[in-house]
């Protein structure tokens, strides 16, 4: 029971690496506020996990989305201890002088300007209550980069220098700030990462991380509850792989 009492946010918790860590967080005693731009399926994960978790319908590019999922949130467990930003989109593989402006703008809107709007509307509530954990999900495309995928290692990278910017600036304000870089994972994104799902693309993808597997929401589920547990109090300021090896 390593986060007993904690509340948490986690966006984009409604699927693939965020229901692994909302699973994990509840596991450990966390009550969750799952955000998510599917409303429903964040409304049926809650139902499926009990009193501990609620659901709040968020899109996180939006302002008055972040405020309001905050919002609901704060009112519901009197405070917020953790924010995951989990929430994520990517693109297909191709040049990337071919990729289209409003395609590029969404990814900088989903993968990062969502982590300025959501440190906007919490970060004074934990200035407040004395501390907290944020964790940035990013990922190793933004330490080892893919070709083809230029854009989206590129939002990756700043999730990164983000994250080490917010852990300099709120160390004095006891709010820790750190960052996972999984390796492509049985999540919705696979297909779009590898340009389809076949068991050739698997096996070129496979082929590049040494232990063999893919990243899996129970792997991201463990080193989040790591990062955001008191165990990691003196730890901020890291992008810790979980890749099986491949950025080595």
């Amino acid at each position: 029971m390593r986060l007993d009492g904690k509340r948490a946010i986690v966006t984009g918790g409604a699927s693939g690496f965020g229901a692994g860590i909302v699973r994990r967080f509840l596991a450990e005693g966390a009550r969750v506020a799952i955000a998510d731009l599917n409303g429903e399926a964040a409304a049926a994960l809650a139902a499926e996990l009990g009193a501990d978790a609620i659901a709040v319908r968020t899109d996180v590019a939006h302002g008055d989305s972040v405020e309001a999922m905050t919002a609901q949130a704060h009112s519901a467990f009197g405070g917020i201890d953790i924010l995951v930003n989990n929430a994520g989109i990517g693109h297909l593989p191709q040049a990337l002088e071919d990729l289209p402006e409003e395609a590029f703008d969404r990814i900088f809107a989903v993968n990062a300007k969502s982590v300025y709007l959501t440190a906007r509307a919490v970060v004074p509530l934990m200035k407040a209550s004395g501390g907290g954990a944020i964790l940035n999900i990013a990922s190793t495309g933004g330490v080892s980069p893919r070709p083809r995928l230029t854009w989206y290692n590129a939002s990756k990278g700043w999730m990164i220098t983000a994250t080490r910017a917010m852990a300099v600036e709120l160390a004095p304000a006891k709010i820790r700030v750190n960052a996972l870089n999984p390796v492509a994972g049985e999540t919705p994104l696979l297909s779009t990462f590898m340009g389809g799902d076949t068991p050739e693309t698997r096996a070129k993808f496979l082929a590049s991380i040494p232990i063999g597997r893919f990243s899996t929401p129970e792997d991201m589920g463990a080193a989040a509850t790591f990062l955001c547990s008191d165990d990691a109090s003196m730890i901020t300021g890291v992008a810790m792989e979980v890749d099986g090896g491949r950025c080595i």
